[in-house]
């Protein structure tokens, strides 16, 4: 016999083409009802589930190489993001070697979590997947088995009912060839076609015994199989799930312990550059006024800490003591006006740090200078005012003149500051800001108020120049 190639030969080729056309014919006659077909719903049951499990399985493994590229690509832009720090970090920068050691924890973290990812959980996704192909090839086996016997279960009935009808014709010439023929010769040529008929259903029967075995073996393991392979997905989708949310657990917590680290260091360096500009401040203060002036920090050492800025959520420090009021040693008691009184306000000649100097009001015991000497000259030739009357007058003054909306009070800046925030005011020392409230309370933090300079609203009369500003580097009016 011919041989095709890969061991087919065309015999086989043959009983295959057979075999095809001989369960073409059977389907065909089960749909037009002319044929019984064997039906199993517990089994047809347990095909559905099979291809619902293989469906979402196939889904749970897709989007699960779509995390995995994801988490790929967020460690690509955090690696570069630290690349980016590490070049920018100048070496003369407080932790210049910590930001390199953090960048590269983070790097290698990253990694770490994407190959246990592929490990723990893309590796058994592939590997549970891998048994659906078998099954569902052998579930097609068993479809194709099953037509195979229903064929055979027909043909053999065919068979028997066409035995029935021979027996009833037996005495009967069933042929030309029998009736041409002589006596002796017609109850030999009968006697072998019963034989031939005889041996059609002894094969018939043997193949419908093959075909029952055939279907019988391959359904039995899959009734087995399929329940079985139902019931794994729960436990499964627990493992699969738990790897991944173990993983995401432990790679958050160290990369938080990480970032707090980077935090920590960038707060020094806040911290090392502010040190360095309250020196500058503080050797410029000396500098002009040849002393230096304590009153407005508690520590006395130049500028204060600057509060940080409402847009970082962090509360600022208190502010510093005000100077305490020290009265002079000849001011008499008729000549002292109510200071504690509401409606006292004073006019304060306000001049910058480096023009005030230090003062101390007991140097001055003793030692009148020509001015203050006209000055009280000119106080006692004059009618003194009451003191009621100085309240009154400013208060007039203060109602006469046109605030903006919400003032609450003035404040002259003390110190120079610098914003680093596009809320914030740049102050100079000597200038005066109108405190307003803020549109929304529950934005202000501790340390920072709300003001606009008097110089633009006198000029421009509106608040779109307001800003933040730290309280400690100015002083109440």
């Amino acid at each position: 016999m011919a041989d095709l190639g890969k061991g087919v030969t065309a015999g086989k080729l043959a009983s295959n083409m057979q075999k095809k056309i001989t369960r073409a014919q059977e389907k065909v006659l089960q749909k037009l009802g002319k044929a019984d077909e064997t039906k199993d719903a517990a089994f047809e049951e347990w095909v559905t589930n099979f291809h619902k499990q293989l469906a979402e399985g196939t889904k749970l493994q897709r989007d699960l190489r779509a995390y995995l590229a994801a988490v790929k690509a967020m460690h690509e832009s955090s690696k570069r993001l630290q690349e980016c720090l590490v070049d920018m970090y100048e070496m003369e920068w407080y932790g210049k070697d910590e930001v390199n050691s953090i960048a590269e924890d983070t790097d290698l973290l990253w990694t770490d979590f994407h190959q246990k990812l592929v490990d723990h959980a893309l590796i058994s996704m592939d590997t549970y997947l891998g048994q659906f192909p078998d099954i569902k090839a052998r579930i097609a086996k068993r479809d194709r088995k099953l037509v195979d016997y229903d064929s055979a279960r027909h043909h053999y009935a065919s068979l028997q009912k066409g035995k029935k009808k021979d027996d009833v014709k037996v005495a009967k010439p069933v042929s030309l060839l029998e009736k041409a023929a002589p006596g002796w010769a017609q109850g030999i040529l009968s006697a072998h076609h019963v034989a031939q008929t005889n041996l059609s259903r002894s094969q018939a029967e043997e193949e419908l015994g093959r075909a029952q075995k055939v279907f019988d073996e391959i359904n039995e393991d899959l009734q087995e199989e399929l329940p079985s392979l139902w019931n794994s997905r729960v436990g499964f989708y627990v493992n699969t799930f738990q790897s991944v949310a173990g993983l995401e657990e432990k790679f958050h917590r160290e990369m938080g312990k990480l970032s707090l680290n980077l935090n920590d260091v960038l707060d020094k360096l806040e911290e090392q550059k502010a040190g360095k500009v309250s020196q500058k401040t503080a050797a410029a203060v000396k500098s002009n006024t040849g002393g230096t002036n304590n009153a407005l920090t508690p520590g006395g050492t130049g500028a204060p800490a600057i509060p940080k800025s409402p847009s970082k959520l962090k509360p600022g420090p208190p502010l510093p003591p005000p100077p305490k009021v020290t009265p002079s040693k000849d001011l008499k008691p008729e000549n002292i006006i109510n200071l504690f009184d509401d409606a006292f306000v004073p006019e304060i000649n306000v001049s910058s740090p480096s023009q005030a100097g230090s003062w101390d009001p007991w140097e001055a015991d003793g030692t009148e200078t020509a001015a203050q000497t006209a000055e009280t000259e000119s106080d006692a030739a004059a009618p003194s005012q009451p003191a009621e009357t100085l309240p009154e007058t400013t208060n007039g003054s203060t109602e006469d003149a046109e605030m903006p909306p919400g003032f609450l009070y003035k404040v002259v800046v003390m110190h120079e500051y610098t914003a680093s925030d596009a809320d914030e005011l740049e102050l100079k020392s000597g200038e005066v800001l109108l405190v307003v409230t803020f549109d929304k309370p529950e934005e202000q933090d501790e340390g920072w108020q709300m003001a606009v300079k008097e110089s633009y609203w006198l000029e421009n009369k509106d608040l779109k120049a307001k800003g933040v500003f730290p309280e400690n580097f100015t002083q109440r009016l």
